[in-house]
């Protein structure tokens, strides 16, 4: 009886300062906040660094004319009215080129993964294929489809089909196959399984290679409207550079820049819509 009231005595009764302490949160370390505010600062303070080294003559004027001249090059862009010119018939471009080759793109990566014998037939030639720069394949869909907008939307349709068909069978193949077995021991259809289930799982990856297609979608549309475009932003940049007009040629590469933040904009617009239920 003496050793068990020792041992009770050496208990340490905790305090009620040890009771309603609060222990700090470890969680959440890994999700990114948003910080709007930081990117326009980096964005002005760069401007304006470029702007006083131009201004002291730090920059060459025909290495880099200084912000103020490319803002007055595209104020002279508009005011003549050929902003909307180039900037329509590139979207005409890159909407119907980025938007057939997705489509086509989930359709052959949705039969790559899900089904064996597309798999075994097509996975091959998007390995085969999907390494070739596709700009080296402009003179020959200048062949097939002629000098004028065939060729160049079919550029960028070919650039847009392989990223999002490797993203569509990539994100399938990653999808968690318990959760595939548990919908089958519910007796749930194959349909029900591919729409509730697979397509969900393996949507990140689908809008992660929409964004890396369109990223190629604006290089190759930039690259095909340098041959035998009158107008849109490649055609734009590439008379500048030609003519030496820096001003002009940083200008259209402005144009360039807006255009990808657009896209990038609304890719994660679609993300925030269709990937809610991960928060």
């Amino acid at each position: 009886m003496s050793d068990l009231a020792q041992r009770r005595d050496d208990v340490v009764t905790p305090t009620q300062d040890d009771e309603t302490r609060k222990v700090r949160y470890r969680g959440g370390g890994f999700s990114p906040k948003p910080r709007a505010f930081i990117a326009p600062i980096v964005f002005l303070v760069l401007v304006v660094i470029w702007e006083i080294g131009s201004h002291f003559g730090l920059i060459p004027p025909i290495v880099l004319p200084s912000p103020s001249e490319v803002l007055q090059a595209l104020k002279d862009l508009v005011q003549s009215g050929l902003l909307w010119k180039h900037l329509s018939a590139s979207l005409y471009r890159l909407i119907i080129g980025f938007t057939c080759g997705t489509i086509l793109g989930l359709a052959a990566g949705a039969l790559i993964g899900l089904w064996s014998y597309p798999r075994a037939a097509l996975r091959p030639l998007v390995a085969a294929i999907f390494p070739i720069p596709k700009i080296a394949l402009l003179p020959l869909f200048i062949i097939w489809f002629g000098i004028g907008e065939g060729s160049k939307v079919a550029t960028i349709l070919f650039g847009s089909f392989f990223p999002t068909v490797i993203a569509t069978y990539g994100g399938i193949d990653a999808v968690d196959r318990s959760l595939i077995n548990m919908g089958q021991s519910f007796n749930l259809s194959r349909w029900s399984i591919i729409r509730k289930i697979i397509f969900p799982s393996a949507l990140p990856a689908i809008l992660n290679g929409m964004r890396i297609s369109a990223s190629i979608s604006i290089i190759l549309l930039v690259a095909a409207e340098m041959i035998g475009a009158e107008y849109g932003i490649g055609a734009y940049v590439l008379l500048a550079g030609n003519l030496m007009s820096t001003d002009q040629l940083i200008a259209g590469v402005i144009l360039l820049s807006i255009l990808g933040l657009v896209v990038s904009y609304l890719i994660s617009l679609a993300e925030q819509y269709f990937l809610r239920w991960r928060k």
